[in-house]
């Protein structure tokens, strides 16, 4: 289950995403002063996709086990747990690896007095339960003892998960006895169809016998689950396959009783091995980082102790070849540092001292020792894997088409095998036998294992290979809907360019010395964390002008810059915006504007309350992988729009040098939004990209909103459906691309599903179909679209 805090980040824009930058959204010369209205960006935008979380009994589980034909059973989307303060209880349920035990769970648990809501993580096989906020400790000890308890009746062994047990992975299953039942089983059945077919009588003591070592070798669990959703009005894939094994055996078709239960159990066997491949290629992204690390101790020697244990703020020593253990900083050396694990880009990028390190990554070269700057569960690559496994539960529109059609599927296939069985001979006299063996072919295609696991396979492996490629995507919804976006909407600084911009130039417009204003504008825009007030810090220790001054009555200027007192003056600091609404503007502020930005610079001005104290300016640079995912986006049909608070001058340079259809300057927060909205009323489904806090209104309002994440704050892997690991605006096309791929992935599965029970519901009305047959197409059908929703996990995505 998702890291509570990061699970309802995980929910949408928090209040502090939503928060417009200190810097005012690339402070420029905008002489636009009549953006009256103020804009509540919490409320609702109308956008296709909503962040909001749902209930837990609305949710739908995403598929993550064995063989789930379930029914009504749904495929459901877990819920990320609140980070309220109400008490929980955990569980490890080892039996529970589908949606139809999860089902079960549900029914049983979801109305207990004291359970406010459930939570439950299939890949993980654990249970989440949320108590009564006001219920005391003991009420609480006593609700979980008998969730316990309930779990224990329903067959399955309950495992609490506290201290420090909390964390612990699922033992890994033994199939050895599993593996024997089945060839035990199916050898039997298989001598039973020969003995038969050679000429012995089917109700014969050797056929019998034969038939129910094999029924109780491979049907034993299926049989008693089914029992059990009987005992509770469940119908699911072991009800039903119940039902059809001893109505077989009951009309006298013993051999094919047992082969039908050897071929569910080997499909169970099957798609249990072919969906773990899938499981396991997340899991193996939690396995990048190393248990041990090597530790500086008190006394100066260095010992390696478990990497879950390391505080903030220890030494921890890397030696070429090894994997970086937790997210640091380099205190000391330099190297080559591969960071695929976190960014898919196997470059190795060099580091040396100040420069961060992440978790995963490979030293390549030099001998480095780095200070740690993170909790062991919330590195960077932790936060991705938390962000993979909640993204895999969540319900995308093809899920929840497949969801709503078995509701209906396997009840209306049920009711028709209840005609056939009983119309034929009560209203026309004809042969009970026939007409209910043919009943019972229509059970076995009344589950719908194929179609329920068509989609959350395909949904599961393209975000796992997004992921590999360092693309984060938060949901099979995002995945499958990329491919219809027609226009995207994208943010200047760190986006197209670098985000690194460099101070130019200082202006003083009075008496006010070059050191003391680039001192004082240092000074207000060390409180920020904007590129724009990086490179006027930077410009500062540069210049080796000493310590800054302390800044009080610090306050961010929505849209327009910051203020603070130094001493006991109020200084501003920001855009041409900010200085009109003071009315200290004047014409050489004017004039040095309008030189700075001719010169494709970003201008801002210092002022105090009385007057403007001078203009400085900082330049930023293009990346240059920008012009070609521009190329390849307008080569996809794509209109792309650069949306940027800066002056109109920069920003129509910055536009011709990427190759955007169109630019748009000078625009506030909610400007963008508004333009967004535009966008998404003219061409449908649109893109946002921007750094996961300016444009978080933008970001809300497009139907998908990207995040660059190396360059973006702490909040930026958070707020975006989908974040560009490594800053590579590249990785947007090709995220396009792997979402045209993954949407005909699933048209192809529901097809085939569909197609082949189709097939047999007609083959089975004529006659034709037996119930191995009806089984193995259901077996060969679920396989075939396994494998083909895998092709996605070997994917390139580039």
């Amino acid at each position: 289950m998702s890291n509570p805090s990061d699970s309802a980040r995980l929910a949408g824009s928090t209040a502090a995403d939503r928060k417009v930058h200190d810097h005012g959204q690339e402070p420029g010369h905008a002489h636009r002063h009549d953006q009256g209205q103020h804009h509540d960006h919490s409320h609702h935008h109308g956008r296709a996709h909503d962040h909001a979380v749902l209930r837990a009994s609305d949710a739908v589980h995403a598929h993550e086990g064995s063989s789930c034909c379930t029914g009504d059973a749904n495929l459901a989307l877990v819920e990320p747990v609140p980070s309220t303060g109400a008490p929980q209880a955990r569980f490890r349920i080892d039996q529970m690896d589908c949606p139809t035990e999860e089902r079960l769970i549900r029914d049983q648990l979801e109305h207990r007095p004291g359970v406010d809501a459930l939570y439950f993580n299939l890949l993980k096989r654990e249970l989440t339960v949320v108590f009564d906020g006001s219920a005391s400790a003991a009420d609480v000890a006593q609700h979980g003892e008998a969730v316990a308890g309930t779990l224990r009746k329903l067959g399955m062994t309950p495992v609490p998960l506290v201290g420090d047990n909390a964390d612990a992975a699922p033992p890994p299953a033994s199939h050895k006895g599993d593996v024997a039942r089945l060839v035990v089983g199916g050898v039997l059945a298989a001598a039973s169809e020969a003995a038969v077919w050679s000429g012995m009588p089917e109700h014969s003591p050797w056929v019998g016998a034969m038939v129910a070592v094999a029924i109780l070798a491979c049907g034993l669990p299926t049989l008693k689950k089914g029992w059990i959703a009987l005992r509770h009005f469940t119908l699911n894939i072991h009800f039903l396959m119940s039902l059809a094994v001893i109505g077989a055996v009951f009309i006298g078709q013993w051999p094919e009783a047992a082969m039908v239960i050897v071929l569910f159990a080997l499909s169970e066997k099957l798609e249990a091995a072919s969906l773990t491949r899938a499981r396991r290629a997340v899991e193996a992204l939690m396995r990048l980082a190393p248990d041990q690390a090597s530790v500086e101790q008190a006394d100066g020697t260095w010992a390696d102790v478990s990497a879950a244990s390391l505080p903030i703020g220890a030494r921890v020593r890397a030696r070429p070849g090894e994997r970086i253990a937790i997210d640091g900083v380099i205190e000391q050396g330099s190297s080559a540092l591969n960071q695929a694990s976190i960014t898919g880009e196997s470059v190795p990028v060099d580091k040396t001292v100040g420069d961060e390190v992440y978790a995963g990554s490979i030293n390549e070269s030099g001998l480095i020792v780095y200070r740690t700057n993170v909790a062991p569960g919330d590195t960077t690559l932790a936060r991705i894997v938390r962000i993979v496994e909640s993204a895999q539960q969540q319900r995308s529109p093809t899920q929840r088409f497949v969801d709503k059609f078995s509701r209906v599927y396997t009840p209306a296939v049920v009711i028709c095998a209840l005609l056939v069985a009983l119309v034929p001979p009560l209203a026309f006299g004809l042969a009970w036998t026939p007409w209910i063996y043919k009943a019972l072919v229509m059970l076995v295609i009344a589950c719908p294992c194929a179609l329920v696991i068509s989609t959350p396979v395909t949904v599961v492996s393209g975000l796992t290979a997004a992921a590999r490629a360092g693309i984060l995507i938060k949901g099979g919804a995002f995945l499958e809907s990329g491919h219809l976006i027609r226009a995207v909407a994208i943010d200047k600084t760190g986006t197209l360019t670098r985000g690194e911009p460099r101070l130019t130039d200082v202006v003083p417009l009075g008496e006010t010395s070059h050191d003391d204003v680039l001192t004082l504008a240092a000074a207000l825009d060390a409180q920020t964390t904007h590129p724009i007030a990086r490179a006027v810090v930077d410009g500062h220790t540069q210049a080796g002008l000493g310590a800054l001054p302390p800044v009080t009555d610090f306050e961010a200027l929505v849209g327009m810059g910051v203020k603070g007192r130094v001493g006991q003056t109020l200084y501003y600091l920001g855009n041409h915006r900010l200085i009109e609404s003071l009315g200290v503007c004047n014409a050489n502020v004017e004039a040095a504007l309008d030189r700075l930005e001719a010169q494709a610079r970003t201008a801002i001005v210092l002022a105090s309350e009385t007057q403007a104290l001078a203009v400085l300016a900082v330049a930023d640079t293009l990346r240059e992988e920008s012009r070609e995912a521009i190329a390849r986006l307008t080569q996809m049909g794509v209109r792309t729009v650069m949306l940027t608070g800066d002056n109109r001058a920069t920003a129509q340079v910055i536009g011709r040098q990427a190759g955007v259809s169109e630019v748009r300057a000078e625009m506030l927060p909610e400007d963008k939004w508004q333009a967004v909205s535009a966008l998404r009323e003219a061409f449908g489904h649109v893109g946002m990209v921007g750094d996961g806090i300016n444009d978080a209104p933008a970001l809300a309002a497009a139907d998908v909103g990207f995040a660059m994440g190396m360059t973006g704050t702490d909040s930026a892997l958070e707020t975006a459906d989908v974040t560009l690991m490594d800053d590579d605006l590249r990785k947007l096309p090709a995220f396009l691309a792997l979402s045209k791929r993954s949407a005909t992935v699933l048209k192809q599965n529901i097809a085939v599903a569909l197609a082949i029970k189709a097939v047999f519901f007609a083959l089975a009305i004529a006659g034709l179909a037996s119930l191995w047959m009806a089984v193995f197409a259901d077996v060969g059908a679920s396989l075939l679209v396994i494998a083909n929703g895998m092709r996605l996990l070997h994917a390139k995505v580039a």
